[in-house]
C-alpha cells in the first residue's frame, strides 16, 4: 500500500536517543521533523528541557521522553521519578523500556507492576512499552505484549535502537497476530527505507522511530522517485 508522504510523516517519531546525541543532533531532529511534518521528536531525558525550548509556542511536532533507557533495568521507583520529571518538563508521550532481565527470568508480576507504575505516573499521557525484541523469544515477546496491554499502555515498541538488531518484519507480524487491535505497535531500530516503512505498516505498525539522518535520506529519495513518475 502506497501512503502519501504527509501521512507517513505523521507516523514518525524523529529520534535522537543514541549516546552521541549532542544538542546539535536534537536541533537536527527538530528541524527535520518540522521540514517533513513528523509527529513527534524523542530525546534522552537530560535533553527534554532543550527540546521543549526548541518547540516553544509551536503546536507540532510533539515532544517525547524516554524512561529506563537503554536497559530497562532501573528500579521501578527510579522509573516513576523519571516519568514524573518528564511530565513536569512537558512531554506529550513516554517511551519506557520494559524490565528485560525480569521478563527473561519470568518475573512477570514484577514486569507488569513496573509498566503499570509508569503508566500511572504518566498522568494519562500515552506510554509506549519497549520490549527490546532482540533479546526475547517469541513467547517472551507475546508475554511482554500481554503485560503492556494489562497495564494500560498505548503501544508496544520493538526496540530502543541500541540493541544489535531492531525492528524486523517478523517481529511486527508476530506482535500484530498476537495483539490484534488491543494495542498499537511502534517499530523502532533499523527502519531506514520507505519500502520497510510501507511493509511494516501493512503488517500492523502505526508508528516508527527513526533518526533524523535516516528520515532525511528516506524522504529525499522518495521525493526524487515521486518527481520522476510520469504525471
Amino acid at each position: 500500500m502506497d501512503l502519501p508522504l504527509s501521512d507517513i510523516a505523521q507516523m514518525i517519531d524523529a529520534s535522537a536517543v543514541r549516546p552521541d546525541s549532542s544538542d546539535e543532533r536534537v536541533i537536527e531532529a527538530v528541524d527535520c521533523a518540522r521540514k517533513y511534518g513528523c509527529y513527534l521528536v524523542t530525546v534522552l531525558p537530560s535533553q527534554n528541557r532543550l527540546l521543549k525550548e526548541l518547540l516553544k509556542d509551536q503546536p507540532a511536532p510533539r515532544a517525547g521522553g524516554n524512561v529506563g533507557f537503554p536497559s530497562g533495568g532501573q528500579t521501578t521507583s527510579i522509573k516513576v521519578l523519571e516519568t514524573k520529571e518528564l511530565v513536569s518538563l512537558g512531554v506529550d508521550e513516554i517511551d519506557m523500556v520494559i524490565n528485560v532481565g525480569a521478563l527473561i527470568s519470568n518475573h512477570l508480576t514484577r514486569v507488569g507492576d513496573d509498566i503499570r507504575a509508569v503508566v500511572d505516573a504518566a498522568e494519562s499521557k500515552p506510554v509506549k512499552v519497549i520490549l527490546e525484541c532482540h533479546y526475547l523469544t517469541e513467547d517472551q515477546i507475546r508475554t511482554g505484549c500481554d503485560l503492556a496491554i494489562q497495564a494500560g499502555a498505548a503501544f508496544v515498541k520493538t526496540g530502543t535502537g541500541w540493541a544489535p538488531t531492531g525492528a524486523t518484519l517478523e517481529n511486527v507480524a508476530l506482535i500484530k497476530r498476537h495483539v490484534g487491535s488491543a494495542i498499537q505497535i511502534k517499530a523502532s531500530g533499523g527502519v531506514r527505507g520507505m519500502e520497510t516503512i510501507q511493509a511494516m505498516y501493512s503488517l500492523g505498525a502505526s508508528r516508527f522511530g527513526i533518526s533524523a539522518r535516516s528520515i532525511e535520506k528516506i524522504f529525499t529519495t522518495q521525493l526524487q522517485v515521486n518527481s520522476a513518475k510520469p504525471s
